[in-house]
C-alpha cells in the first residue's frame, strides 16, 4: 500500500477515535447534570390543592370571597408562620346539608370567622393529631376569645374534630407535606359562638309602678279610709250618741 494512502487511513482513524471520545464525554456530562425533576418545588397553594380534590367548590368560593385563600397562600409563600398550617376542607355535600339560607344569613365578618375556623396555625400530620393538646386554637377570633376546636383520637390512627356544635371524622389528606396539610371533612365546622345554643334572656324586673300596684292589691279594699273603724273624737262621739239614744228609748218605754 502506498505511503500516502496509509497516512490517510491513519488520519481518519484518529478522527474517529477523537470523535468517539468527545461523544463519551458528552454522554457522561448529560448523565451527571440535574434533570427538570431536580428543580425544587414551589410553595404549596391551598386553592390548587382544593381544585385538584374536585369536590370543594363552595369552600373555594368562600375562601375567595373572604380573601382567606390569598392571605393563607401569602403566608405560606413568605414563611410567615414557621409552624405551618392545617386546613379542614368541607365537601360540597357538607355545605348542602346545612339548613337552607345558613350562609346567606351570615355577615361578611361572620363568613370570615367561619372560614378561619377551619384553619389551624400549625401543621398537623395524622400522627401528630394523636397528641394534640385541646383546645386547639384556630385562625378565627371570637368576641372575647379565639375560636377553638377539640381533636379527639378514636384509635387506629383516626381522629374526630369537634366544635362543640358538630363533630366529624377527619378523612383522607388532600395534601400533608409541611408546611401545609389539607384534610377533607364531611361536615361544616360550625363555631359554637355563632351556632351554639343562645343563653336565655333574663326575666324582666318589676317597675316602680308595678310595685305600687302590688302594694295596693295587697292592702285590698279593707285598707281604705272610708271603711276604717272610727278613732279619737269621732269614736267618742259615736259612743256618746249610742248611750243617749238608749236612754231616750228607755224613758219612752217607761
Amino acid at each position: 500500500m502506498p505511503a500516502r494512502a496509509t497516512q490517510a487511513m491513519a488520519a481518519r482513524s484518529g478522527i474517529v477515535v477523537v470523535a468517539a471520545a468527545l461523544l463519551a464525554l458528552v454522554a457522561v456530562s448529560q448523565a451527571q447534570a440535574p434533570g427538570p425533576s431536580a428543580t425544587p418545588a414551589g410553595p404549596p397553594n391551598v386553592t390548587a390543592i382544593l381544585v385538584k380534590g374536585g369536590q370543594y367548590t363552595t369552600f373555594i368560593r368562600l375562601m375567595k370571597e373572604t380573601q382567606q385563600d390569598t392571605q393563607l397562600n401569602s403566608q405560606l409563600n413568605n414563611s410567615f408562620n414557621g409552624n405551618g398550617y392545617t386546613v379542614f376542607a368541607p365537601t360540597d355535600n357538607a355545605f348542602n346539608n346545612l339548613k337552607p339560607g345558613t350562609l346567606n344569613s351570615l355577615s361578611q365578618q361572620e363568613q370570615v370567622s367561619l372560614v378561619q375556623g377551619h384553619i389551624l396555625p400549625q401543621y398537623y400530620s395524622m400522627e401528630s393529631f394523636q397528641t394534640a393538646s385541646n383546645p386547639v386554637r384556630t385562625q378565627a377570633s371570637g368576641k372575647k376569645d379565639p375560636i377553638t376546636l377539640n381533636i379527639i383520637a378514636t384509635g387506629n390512627n383516626q381522629v374526630n374534630v369537634s366544635t362543640g356544635v358538630v363533630e366529624v371524622a377527619v378523612n383522607n389528606a388532600l395534601s400533608a407535606v409541611k408546611p401545609l396539610a389539607v384534610y377533607s371533612v364531611d361536615k361544616v365546622l360550625l363555631p359554637a359562638e355563632m351556632f351554639g345554643a343562645k343563653a336565655p334572656a333574663p326575666a324582666p324586673t318589676a317597675s316602680k309602678g308595678d310595685k305600687t300596684k302590688k302594694g295596693e292589691a295587697a292592702s285590698g279594699p279593707a285598707g281604705s279610709a272610708d271603711d276604717a273603724a272610727p278613732t279619737g273624737a269621732a269614736g267618742a262621739r259615736a259612743v256618746g250618741w249610742g248611750v243617749a239614744g238608749m236612754a231616750a228609748l228607755l224613758g219612752y218605754l217607761l
